[in-house]
C-alpha cells in the first residue's frame, strides 16, 4: 500500500509554493530554509512541485542542450532547453522538469536519494520567477533606525558574511548574509531566512560572535548558526519586503583602510549580472532575461557604491550612513 504524499505550502512574499513528496526527507533543505513561512494546506499554491521516487529517469527529453558540465558540490549535470519546459538532469540520479508557464515542476529522484541543492535551488528560482520575483546573490541589512536596507554584493569568499556581521554589530539589522529576493521592479527586497555560515577567520576578527559558536568547524572552516541563535546578539529582521536605499559592491582594501566610493551604474550592473545571470549554450533563458531586467531596474533606481573593506570592517557603518544622508 502506497503512503499518501506529504504536502506543505510556503508563502514567499505572496508567491505560495506547494511541495508534495512521498516522504519529507526528500526535501529537508527547503523546510530548513522556509519552515517559518509554512502556511496551511487551505492556501492555494501558485506554483506546485511534485517530488517522486522512481527508477524511471527520462534523460533525453526533447530540446536544445543549454549546459553540460560540473556544478560545485553536486557534480555533473545537463540543462535542456525545451522552450516551454526546461530540464535539469543529473545522469542516473535525478531530474527536474520545470513547466514555468504552467506553474509546476516535477522532480524525479532515484529511490533512497535526496534532492540535490542545485536542483532544489533551480526549482525554487523558477517558482519565484513565476511569481515575478528573483533571487540575487547579495547580503541585505536594514539601516539603524530605518526600514530601508542596503544590498551588499560580492562573489563568494570576498567577505559578505564578515561585513554583514560587522555592520550588525553597529546597529544594522540582518535580513540575509547571502541571498535576497527582489520583485521585478527591483526597488524592494526580502531576505531568505537561512542559517548564516560563520568562518573561523570571521570569528577571530569579530569576537562578539563567540557566544553563538561551538567548538567544531566543518572542512571549510565554517559553522552554520541559526538566525534564532544570532538573534540573541544582533537584530534579525523579519521576512518582509523593504525599500532598497543603496547597492554596495564589496571589495577588499589594498591598504587595510575601509572606504566607500561612488561606483558608476554601468559597472555596478556588470558586477551584479556577472555573478547572478547565467548564460548557456543557447543564450539566456527567459528566466535569466527577466532577472537581468530586474538588475537593471535596481541599478537605475538606487545609488551605487564600492565598499572597500579593510582591517576594521565595522568602520563601514559610519561611512554608509554618512553617504546615504548626503544622497
Amino acid at each position: 500500500m502506497t503512503a499518501a504524499p506529504t504536502t506543505f505550502r510556503y508563502d514567499l512574499n505572496g508567491q505560495v509554493i506547494g511541495i508534495s513528496a512521498s516522504r519529507a526527507e526528500l526535501w529537508p533543505s527547503f523546510d530548513l530554509m522556509f519552515g517559518t513561512l509554512r502556511v496551511g494546506e487551505s492556501v492555494e499554491a501558485g506554483f506546485r512541485v511534485s517530488i517522486v521516487e522512481t527508477s524511471a529517469l527520462p534523460e533525453n527529453p526533447e530540446g536544445k542542450l543549454a549546459f553540460d558540465g560540473d556544478v560545485p558540490l553536486d557534480g555533473h549535470c545537463r540543462l535542456i532547453d525545451g522552450g516551454d519546459v526546461f530540464h535539469l538532469i543529473f545522469p542516473g540520479l535525478q531530474i527536474a522538469s520545470i513547466h514555468a508557464g504552467e506553474g509546476w515542476a516535477e522532480i524525479r529522484v532515484r529511490p533512497g536519494g535526496k534532492v540535490k541543492w542545485t536542483l532544489l535551488m533551480t526549482v525554487l528560482d523558477a517558482a519565484l520567477d513565476a511569481g515575478g520575483q528573483h533571487m540575487l546573490h547579495t547580503a541585505g541589512l536594514t539601516l539603524p533606525g530605518s526600514n530601508a536596507l542596503v544590498l551588499i554584493h560580492a562573489p563568494s569568499g570576498t567577505g559578505k558574511s564578515t561585513t554583514s556581521m560587522a555592520l550588525a554589530s553597529q546597529g544594522f539589522g540582518l535580513c540575509s548574509d547571502d541571498v535576497m529576493i527582489l520583485p521585478a521592479h527591483g526597488t524592494t527586497a526580502w531576505g531568505m531566512p537561512r542559517k548564516v555560515k560563520i568562518h573561523h577567520n570571521t570569528a577571530a576578527m569579530l569576537p562578539f560572535l563567540s557566544p553563538c559558536l561551538g567548538e567544531t568547524w566543518d572542512v571549510e572552516g565554517e559553522q552554520a548558526v541559526s538566525l534564532e541563535r544570532l538573534g540573541e546578539i544582533i537584530r534579525i529582521e523579519d521576512v518582509r519586503a523593504r525599500p532598497i536605499a543603496a547597492l554596495l559592491h564589496l571589495a577588499r582594501s589594498a591598504d587595510g583602510e575601509t572606504r566607500l566610493v561612488p561606483l558608476a551604474r554601468t559597472e555596478a550592473m556588470v558586477a551584479l549580472a556577472t555573478d547572478n545571470v547565467r548564460t548557456g549554450m543557447t543564450g539566456l533563458l527567459p528566466m535569466q532575461k527577466r532577472r537581468m531586467a530586474t538588475i537593471a531596474a535596481l541599478v537605475k533606481a538606487v545609488p551605487t557604491f564600492t565598499l572597500e573593506v579593510g582591517a576594521r570592517p565595522a568602520d563601514a557603518a559610519a561611512l554608509i550612513r554618512a553617504a546615504l544622508d548626503r544622497a
